[in-house]
C-alpha cells in the first residue's frame, strides 16, 4: 500500500463522478444522510442521551440550512438508484484496513480478558470508567468552548470574513443566496455536529468495555507504540485513499465527506478532516484511537481535533491565525479553496522558498507525513506552485503579514478557473 499505484489508490467499482459541492438535487439524499446520522448518534450514545439530543437538533438545523443555501429539488435518491455503491463503500473500508487497527482491538480485548480472569485483583474498573467519562466530557466541552470562541471572532469580524472569501472561489457561495452571518453559523454547526458524531464510538466503548487501573501503564505504552507506528507508516496512505474516495465516489461524497466541504474554510468546521457519517465510520472501522485506554484516547483526540482546527483556518486575520509553518509546508488550503487535488495530507517538507527555520521544524515530522504530497504528485501530477496556492499566499500577505508567507510569483486572478 506504500507505493503510488493508481490501481490501489484510485480503485473504483462504481461510477467515478468527482464532486466538491452539494446541489439542490441532493436534498433527499442529504435528508437520508442526516436521518442516518441521527440514528447512529442515538444508537451509540443512547436515544435520550444529552449528546444525542443535541445531535438531533443540529441535524434538523443543518437540513434547514441546506434548503436555504442550496435549494430543494426532488429526485429519486442516489442510494436507491445505485444501492450497490453502499456495498462498495464498506468494501473500500475493508480493503483499506491497516494492521494497527487490529492491533489496537487486540490490546483492548486482551486487557478485558485479563480483567475477567483475575477478578480478585484491584483493577478499579468502576473508577476507570468514571475517569474515562470525565475525560470524554472534558474533551468535548473544552473544544466546544474553543470552537465557540472562534465563531465569536468570525462574527465580530464578519465583514473581513466576507472580504477575504469574495476574493476566492467561495464568492459564488457568498454572493448568491445566503448572508455571511448565516455562513458562519452554518460552519459552527457543521463542526459541532461532526464532533458529536466522531467521538460517539469512543463513548460507546467507554460505556461497554472495561479498563484496568492495574494495567494502565503497560497498555498505555502499547497504545503509544501502536499510534506512533500508525502515524509513521500507515496514516498518510490510508488517508489519501479515504479522501480520494470521498471526492470521486458520488455516494461517498454525498453521504460521508461532503458536509466537510459544504461550509466556509474555517477552523470551526474541522474535526479530524471528517464529514458527519464519515467520522463515525472511520473511527469504528479504520482508526485505532477509540480502542486506546481512556487517558491515551483523550490525549490523541484532543491533539487531533485541536490540530485539525488549526490546520483548517484558511481565512487570514481571524482567530485562530494560521501559522507560518503550516503556510509554508501544507497545501490542504488549496483543496478547500477550489481544487480536488491534493487528496493527501498535502505536506511538503522541502517546499520551494521554505525558510530555514521552518525547514528545521519540518524535519521533526514523521517521514510518511512530512512528504505526503508526493502521493499527489505521482498519482495526479499535482504541482506545488499552482494558481490557488499563489492566491492563498497573496491573501495571507495582505491580511496576516506577520506570518511572512513564502515568496512566490504574483498570481493572475483573471486566469484562475478553479471551482468550489
Amino acid at each position: 500500500m506504500s507505493s503510488a499505484d493508481p490501481a490501489v489508490f484510485h480503485k473504483l467499482y462504481g461510477v467515478r463522478k468527482p464532486r466538491a459541492t452539494y446541489y439542490a438535487k441532493d436534498f433527499l439524499d442529504y435528508t437520508v444522510m442526516l436521518a442516518l446520522t441521527a440514528l447512529v448518534t442515538g444508537a451509540l450514545y443512547g436515544f435520550r442521551h444529552p449528546m444525542a439530543l443535541l445531535g438531533y437538533g443540529l441535524c434538523a438545523v443543518t437540513l434547514g440550512m441546506f434548503a436555504i443555501r442550496h435549494g430543494v429539488e426532488l429526485r429519486v435518491p442516489l442510494i436507491l438508484r445505485r444501492p450497490q455503491d453502499a456495498l462498495y463503500l464498506f468494501l473500500y473500508k475493508i480493503q483499506n484496513f491497516r494492521p494497527f487497527y487490529f492491533v489496537s482491538i487486540a490490546i483492548l480485548l486482551a486487557e478485558n480478558a485479563v480483567i475477567a480472569l483475575t477478578p480478585g485483583l484491584p483493577h478499579q474498573v468502576d473508577w476507570m470508567r468514571k475517569l474515562a467519562l470525565g475525560l470524554f466530557y472534558l474533551h468535548f466541552a473544552g473544544l466546544s468552548i474553543y470552537r465557540t470562541v472562534i465563531m465569536a471572532d468570525h462574527l465580530r469580524k464578519r465583514e473581513l470574513v466576507r472580504e477575504v472569501l469574495m476574493q476566492t472561489p467561495w464568492k459564488r457561495v457568498i454572493t448568491e443566496k445566503t448572508k455571511i452571518v448565516l455562513e458562519i453559523l452554518h460552519a459552527y454547526g457543521t463542526g459541532l455536529l461532526t464532533h458529536i458524531v466522531l467521538i460517539a464510538p469512543w463513548y460507546f466503548l467507554i460505556t461497554h468495555v472495561r479498563f484496568s487501573l492495574l494495567l494502565l501503564l503497560p497498555v498505555a505504552v502499547l497504545n503509544y507504540k501502536t499510534y506512533a507506528r500508525w502515524m509513521r507508516s500507515s496514516y498518510s496512505s490510508w488517508f489519501y485513499r479515504e479522501h480520494w474516495l470521498g471526492h470521486n465516489s458520488e455516494l461517498e461524497f454525498i453521504y460521508l465527506h461532503g458536509s466537510h466541504h459544504d461550509a466556509i474554510p474555517s477552523a470551526m468546521i474541522a474535526v479530524s478532516g471528517n464529514g458527519f457519517l464519515e467520522g463515525v465510520l472511520r473511527h469504528s472501522i479504520g482508526v485505532p484511537t477509540p480502542f486506546f485506554n481512556p487517558i491515551g484516547a483523550s490525549l490523541v483526540y484532543a491533539f487531533e481535533v485541536k490540530n485539525d482546527m488549526a490546520l483548517h483556518q484558511y481565512i487570514p486575520g481571524v482567530f485562530p491565525q494560521f501559522q507560518k509553518f503550516a503556510i509554508e509546508t501544507n497545501q490542504h488550503s488549496t483543496h478547500h479553496y477550489g481544487r480536488l487535488e491534493p487528496y493527501s495530507i498535502a505536506m511538503k517538507g522541502d517546499a520551494p522558498g521554505m525558510s530555514e527555520e521552518v525547514r528545521k521544524k519540518a524535519r521533526g515530522v514523521a517521514k510518511g507525513i512530512r512528504n505526503s504530497v508526493q502521493l499527489d504528485e505521482e498519482l495526479t501530477g499535482f504541482e506545488w506552485d499552482n494558481p490557488i496556492y499563489r492566491l492563498t499566499q497573496k491573501l495571507y500577505a495582505k491580511y496576516q503579514p506577520e506570518t511572512e508567507p513564502v515568496a512566490l510569483p504574483a498570481v493572475d486572478l483573471s486566469a484562475e478557473n478553479a471551482t468550489t
